[in-house]
């Protein structure tokens, strides 16, 4: 069997990925566009992707360099949507750019730009290279594009880039807080590997160790400095982005977002298919996913004070509803859209049937003592994310991004349904546990009173 390391540095994450086979970082590296393209794809012609706002932070000083070297690069292709998602239309639009040649693009931004480059690359048989422009998400050097189609934020299938440039200064110069969305999205892998953790020991998904070990075991570093995010530290941007591309190699390791994605990204998916817009435009993933670390770190904790060794697990069966009934309470809670289709479909592929229920429960009973430990191992006090949170410029109230309380509160329910997936808010269901955890997380005493 081959040995995994207990850590994993850049390189041998690298030399782990089947699919990502260069990585440039550092200070001034985006003149080595040129040399990376020219190694990993010869002399076939160049095409920039990018738009309004990533050209010139970015695109300008890629062509300048490919056209110093002497590279055939045809004409950049510029979005001008204004407030650029990643949506399936755009995806269409790039395909019908790029199939009349051979060109490989190149991709200039960040998430929405490297996803739908991504998907558009892929679907034309052709490999391409990413220029990040920002410390934003972690999705640089994944597998998968997540992309809004038919009204839901779904992930396609489809290979990470073949070589990946990050320009430290350009992604210190970043504007905004793009990078505290990157440190929310990183904060976000503590509360994703309790929820990995749980699904695990239920047998329901094996942890991948080496996955594990790229995402988990340096995660307390990268993460230690949420002043530094804010004050676009070197060293602490630069760890910021190094964790970062850690959990994308992860993610192509294993071939699943499950690795850097539980609960908490529940919250950012279903606000982005309800279509959630605060003050004119959509929130980012990051800042949605921060609060979203917050509510499941809650519920959490809320468990872990529960005496599950204790449970009566008789009672949750004879108590569980029929698949039926959970439908009828998804159309109730969700209305007769696509969200609830997505829901339909999801929340079909996990429900438990009365025999796996029992099985899933008693294991649960009998496995607390120790997980809870384990889980307390894994998680950062409630309090200690709030202040890292804040510090690193994010949210840590709903309202900060147009989520009243009441809302979020229903949003516990929602998230459930959405995703064939066990986390931490399945244990709470399953257990029949959560509206007493959200009696007290919105309680007089807990994370988010609500007052009447």
């Amino acid at each position: 069997m081959t040995e995994i390391p207990e850590s994993f540095s850049l390189a041998e994450a690298l030399q782990a990925a089947d699919q990502t086979r260069c990585l440039e970082i550092g200070a001034g590296v985006i003149g080595a566009a040129p040399r990376v393209f020219r190694q990993q794809f010869g002399q076939r012609p160049a095409i920039i992707v990018a738009d309004l706002n990533t050209f010139p932070a970015a695109g300008q000083a890629v062509a300048e360099a490919f056209r110093a070297a002497g590279h055939p690069m045809l004409e950049p292709f510029l979005f001008r949507v204004p407030d650029l998602h990643a949506e399936h239309s755009h995806v269409e639009e790039l395909e019908s750019v790029l199939r009349p040649h051979s060109a490989i693009a190149v991709a200039v931004g960040s998430g929405t730009i490297n996803d739908m480059t991504k998907l558009a690359s892929h679907r034309l048989e052709r490999p391409y290279l990413c220029v990040a422009t920002a410390a934003s998400m972690d999705g640089y050097t994944a597998y998968g594009a997540s992309i809004t189609f038919e009204g839901s934020k779904q992930t396609f299938f489809c290979p990470a880039p073949a070589a990946v440039v990050a320009d430290l200064d350009v992604i210190r110069a970043a504007p905004g807080l793009m990078n505290s969305w990157g440190y929310a999205d990183l904060l976000a892998k503590v509360p994703a590997g309790a929820d990995w953790m749980l699904a695990d020991a239920l047998g329901l998904d094996p942890i991948d160790r080496r996955a594990w070990a790229m995402v988990q075991s340096r995660l307390r570093d990268f993460v230690a400095d949420p002043a530094g995010i804010r004050d676009r530290s070197p060293a602490t941007t630069s760890r910021l982005i190094e964790g970062l591309m850690l959990g994308g190699f992860a993610m192509q390791a294993s071939k699943s977002t499950r690795v850097a994605s539980g609960a908490e990204h529940l919250f950012s998916h279903l606000w982005d298919m309800q279509h959630h817009t605060h003050n004119g435009a959509a929130p980012s993933h990051g800042f949605k996913v921060g609060i979203g670390t917050l509510a499941s770190t809650a519920l959490h904790e809320r468990l872990l004070a529960s005496p599950l060794e204790q449970l009566d697990v008789e009672a949750c069966c004879a108590a569980w509803p029929s698949l039926d009934a959970w439908l009828a309470r998804a159309r109730e809670w969700l209305g007769a859209g696509n969200l609830l289709g997505v829901a339909t479909r999801e929340f079909s592929a996990k429900y438990p049937t009365a025999a796996q229920l029992r099985e899933q429960l008693l294991r649960i009973k009998a496995h607390w003592p120790d997980l809870r430990e384990r889980l307390r191992a894994q998680l950062l006090p409630l309090d200690a994310l709030r202040r890292m949170l804040r510090e690193a410029g994010a949210p840590v109230d709903p309202e900060e991004i147009g989520i009243d309380r009441r809302r979020l509160r229903q949003a516990f329910w929602q998230a459930s349904l959405i995703r064939n997936r066990f986390v931490v808010l399945d244990l709470a269901v399953r257990t029949g546990s959560l509206d007493a955890c959200m009696d007290h997380i919105f309680g007089p005493d807990g994370l988010w009173p609500i007052r009447e």
